[in-house]
């Protein structure tokens, strides 16, 4: 899995989804993001590698849209 989905929840922080292998076999990561993101809610593509692994200041997380 290379890329994540994010998107800005209700509450204002940021939503990582991290696809499966499995559904990526299926479908490719804009479907799941169709199926998988909230009506209503924009959502970016990214690499995996530059979500910050120290989460000490995830709520402090913005996306760029």
């Amino acid at each position: 899995m290379n890329q994540v989905i994010l998107y800005k929840q209700d509450n204002g922080t940021v939503a990582i989804i991290r696809p499966t292998d499995e559904s990526l076999a299926t479908m490719t990561i804009a479907q799941i993001a169709a199926k998988d993101v909230p009506a209503g809610k924009t959502f970016e593509i990214v690499a995996a590698a530059a979500i910050p692994t120290d989460r000490t200041f995830r709520n402090a997380w913005e996306m760029t849209t």
